[in-house]
């Protein structure tokens, strides 16, 4: 594309993964690299710097501002002087996991909460509907534990939040260092037989 003109060889690859894998995430490829050149961009920028720069039909960066402004993505602002309105990302990156995450359960996972609910509710009627509203409430269960445990990580302090993240790696460090005073090594495979070795 001709964006390659106005962006670096890193920036550029940047942009263009992130329309490439905006497909995956709900979203095109325009909205993709226009949040990935804000997300990048040392200073807020007008659509029009955005359009120059992708090289994007106005009315295509308007209609993706407009979408990441309703996913909260993007911030609006004015600066002096200057009637334009200019949009950023986040800087907190940690912010940023934290607002998709929550506009994910939101579009997602609350209308699929609320679907197993009313279901639950239902007298069943047979023994398929047993079996099936069994299944609903397992479901149901997870999910609801895991918003719960979302909701006190949401809490958090960023700092306390990717301390907590680290802890998987502690744990595995602890265990393997026991391991080692104990004499065991369940992290190190057992020596291959050599199937030439015929003394055995």
């Amino acid at each position: 594309m001709p964006l390659q003109d106005h962006l670096p060889p890193l920036n550029r690859e940047f942009v263009a993964h992130f329309g490439e894998m905006g497909s995956k995430w709900g979203i095109n490829r325009t909205v993709g690299q226009i949040y990935a050149l804000l997300f990048i961009s040392p200073q807020a920028l007008n659509a029009d710097d955005i359009a120059e720069t992708l090289e994007f039909s106005r009315s295509n960066v308007s209609m993706g501002l407009k979408e990441l402004q309703a996913w909260r993505l993007v911030r609006l602002r004015h600066q002096p002087g200057d009637r334009r309105e200019y949009f950023e990302a986040p800087a907190d990156v940690w912010e940023i996991f934290r607002v998709l995450a929550e506009e994910r359960r939101r579009r997602e996972v609350e209308p699929t909460l609320s679907m197993l609910r009313t279901a639950l509710l239902e007298q069943p009627g047979s023994d398929a509907e047993r079996h099936a509203q069994a299944r609903m409430r397992e479901m149901h269960d997870l999910i609801d534990r895991l918003m719960t445990w979302f909701d006190d990580v949401q809490k958090l302090a960023p700092e306390t939040a990717m301390q907590l993240m680290g802890m998987g790696s502690t744990v595995t460090k602890v265990l393997e260092f026991k391991d080692r005073l104990t004499g065991k090594s369940p992290t190190r495979k057992a020596p291959q037989k050599d199937p030439l070795d015929h003394a055995a």
